[in-house]
């Protein structure tokens, strides 16, 4: 561990951690605001700045300390719970050239718009207590396990060497982030349940410049979410900017190209879905690729997750705004895509292009673990909620819409 820390690098991860707090709040709620019922945009934006907010509290008293902290297999210890001097992290206190306190917030970030995405399994017909709870329980038990095995000192560190295989990579959060919370949202739709009306009735967007909005938001925020993953002011984080941001094109122009073959038009809604698309592919990847693996990557996240979401709506699933198709299966897709095109001059790990299939494996391996791991613990919480609290609200509430009934407000009073 270094010693000191480096001015500019402190700089920059200030930086990129304020813009991926915006990724959060107000970038996602925009997003999944605009495409819900107007009745129900101000409970759907609040689902994701209480979990924001939960998550900035329970970060610094525990779980920080359970996904960066110890050397468990499993999960980590609590040596720096309630984070402070008292548990000997001081505004002198380094990881790599930075100080601990920032880079603690810019994991908190992370762990805040992870479980965000969960609410697009939610929207427009949870109780809100419930979803506090599950806020809580699904940080701490699924989101730091699994941010502890990938880059903390878990087990993918060690056990995939007696497998004679290289540890995976995960440069900013393909698998700890997207295919966590994308997965993880499709649980929760299978424990809840569809909305009212479902199938029946066509449910739309109530607000596409919303969506727009949204998704410019987290577009720009995704420069610091895997810019800043560098941790430093360094060439690493340059590469990782432009390639986000070709991949991010990428989704944007494929799906668009999709939906407009299939459909015969191009919705806004398409190209913004395919902009996150190819950001969520390119995530894991953005530190150890070059430019034409992001287009590569980016174009098959649009297309892919487009297909998915047809899949998902064929199969009438209510995974509402489509975590599972965008974040889930993007996610994987770049995980994997990872270990094939991982550029040895880029971050110095070689993927299966340049003659190195074992972190394709390794990519494969971990990825399935992860995939596991999430979905069973995910489901068990949500049953244990659904058993005790409730999910669901009352069929009137979600008649009236969760605006006036739980919020006691409307999105758009146009009586003043």
């Amino acid at each position: 561990m270094y010693t000191h820390m480096v001015p500019g690098d402190t700089a920059w991860l200030l930086a990129a951690s304020c813009l991926v707090a915006m990724m959060t709040i107000p970038g996602l709620a925009f997003f999944y605001g605009g495409l819900v019922r107007a009745r129900n945009v101000l409970s759907t934006m609040m689902l994701s700045f209480i979990a924001y907010a939960i998550v900035s509290i329970i970060w610094v008293l525990y779980a920080y300390s359970l996904a960066f902290s110890g050397t468990g297999y499993f999960i980590g210890n609590l040596a720096k719970a309630l984070i402070s001097p008292l548990t000997g992290v001081t505004p002198h206190t380094v990881v790599g050239t930075v100080p601990e306190f920032i880079y603690c917030g810019f994991q908190l970030t992370f762990a805040a718009i992870t479980v965000a995405i969960v609410s697009s399994a939610v929207v427009e017909r949870v109780r809100l207590r419930a979803w506090v709870i599950f806020v809580v329980l699904w940080t701490t038990f699924v989101y730091c396990v699994i941010a502890h095995w990938v880059w903390g000192q878990g087990w993918p560190r060690y056990l995939p060497k007696l497998l004679g295989l290289p540890p995976p990579i995960d440069f900013a959060g393909g698998m700890v982030v997207h295919m966590t919370s994308g997965f993880s949202a499709l649980m929760l739709a299978l424990v809840i349940g569809k909305r009212l009306w479902y199938g029946r009735y066509p449910i739309v967007p109530h607000n596409i410049t919303y969506v727009l909005l949204g998704a410019a938001l987290l577009w720009v925020g995704w420069f610091g979410f895997n810019a800043g993953s560098a941790v430093a002011a360094n060439g690493q984080a340059a590469s990782a900017w432009l390639v986000t941001n070709t991949a991010a094109a990428a989704g944007a122009l494929a799906w668009s190209l999709a939906t407009w073959l299939k459909e015969g038009r191009v919705p806004a809604s398409a190209f913004a879905s395919g902009a996150v698309a190819g950001l969520v592919a390119i995530t894991p990847a953005s530190g150890y690729v070059d430019v034409p693996a992001a287009i590569i990557i980016g174009a098959v996240a649009g297309v892919l997750s487009y297909y998915m979401m047809l899949y998902r709506i064929k199969k009438g699933l209510d995974e509402s705004l489509d975590a599972w198709a965008v974040h889930g299966m993007s996610g994987l897709w770049g995980s994997i895509a990872t270990g094939i095109f991982a550029n040895p001059k880029i971050g110095g790990v070689a993927g299966l292009l340049y003659g190195n299939p074992a972190q394709l494996a390794s990519q494969i391996l971990v990825s399935l673990a992860v995939l596991a791991y999430a979905c069973a613990v995910t489901m068990i919480i949500a049953k244990i909620i659904d058993k005790t609290v409730g999910w669901r609200v009352p069929e009137e509430v979600e008649y009236v819409g969760l605006d006036i009934a739980v919020h006691g407000e409307r999105g758009y009073d146009l009586r003043t």
